[in-house]
């Protein structure tokens, strides 16, 4: 594989930040505890006042520490798993690599923007960093005019291609139902907290959901980059699913949330995203490395 001496240095260079940055954010301690603010809109803010995302909203700090754990047990076994396997020449382990790696992208994009700032700003950069330049190493290894030949002929196109169509439409129309509505009456979305903006909802909307329709759309057309780019999506969002899962569940059983809808329709949506993510990798030809 192309630059792996590089890609492995700033893998590793992840997995020790990234094992540092979630241990931190999970067991760090510290703060007044749990305290109510206004903010510049008015509203009054529930802040968590622990350890290293005391100033964050303590919904928000309990779906950053459920996603650590998400990061610590599953992110990083399967980002150190799949690079020992592509350098003995997997080419699924490419794949599952290059997956994981956009998943990190996203996250520390995400922690970066979003998460107050803290004593974890440098790592937070240099994770990003990381994650960035290793993502573009690993998709510049593939020969994208052979995307095609790297699958199995009895892969389903449409199904996968459907799947992450839906995705994308789904994902976006629940983001917009937010956004719209508050557009239109003048006021701000009940998730904006104290915080500035939507990131979330705003990159998802500006990159991540074009690029879940997009790989849909150009495997159905039996596009090469179509074939590439569904299998690298489907792993990346195995990852999200299994993180936004245990969010939910931190949500409903440390902050009593009500999880309903949610608790029965994402963890549907994750096995299914699961499935199609293990289908698509085991219908890649490991004879064309």
């Amino acid at each position: 594989m192309k630059f792996q001496k590089t890609l492995t240095i700033l893998i590793l260079i992840i997995v020790v930040l990234a094992v540092f940055a979630a241990i931190i954010g999970i067991f760090s301690e510290g703060g007044p505890g749990e305290f109510e603010m206004t903010s510049v809109r008015g509203e009054i803010v529930l802040i968590y006042g622990e350890g290293i995302y005391k100033h964050m909203s303590s919904e928000v700090a309990i779906q950053g520490i459920a996603q650590d754990w998400v990061t610590l047990l599953v992110a990083v076994p399967l980002l150190l798993l799949s690079l020992s396997l592509s350098r003995r020449g997997s080419v699924k382990a490419r794949f599952m690599l290059s997956g994981t790696l956009l998943y990190f992208l996203l996250t520390y994009l995400f922690y970066l923007v979003m998460a107050m700032y803290n004593q974890l700003f440098l790592v937070y950069i240099i994770l990003l960093a990381a994650s960035f330049f290793s993502f573009v190493l690993s998709i510049l290894s593939y020969d994208w005019n052979l995307g095609k030949s790297n699958f199995r002929n009895q892969l389903s196109v449409k199904l996968i291609g459907g799947f992450l169509i839906f995705n994308a439409i789904l994902m976006g129309g629940m983001w917009l139902s937010l956004i719209i509505p508050s557009l239109l009456n003048g006021k701000y979305p009940e998730a904006l907290d104290h915080y500035t903006t939507l990131p979330v909802q705003g990159l998802d909307l500006a990159l991540f959901l074009p690029l879940s329709f997009l790989s849909g759309l150009f495997v159905i057309q039996k596009k090469p980059i179509g074939y590439i780019g569904s299998a690298i999506y489907l792993v990346f969002l195995s990852l999200i699913m299994i993180a936004l899962l245990s969010k939910i569940l931190f949500m409903i059983f440390v902050n009593g949330a009500d999880g309903i809808p949610a608790i029965i329709i994402i963890p549907v949506i994750n096995l299914v995203t699961i499935i199609l993510a293990v289908y698509t990798i085991k219908n890649v030809k490991e004879e064309n490395r």
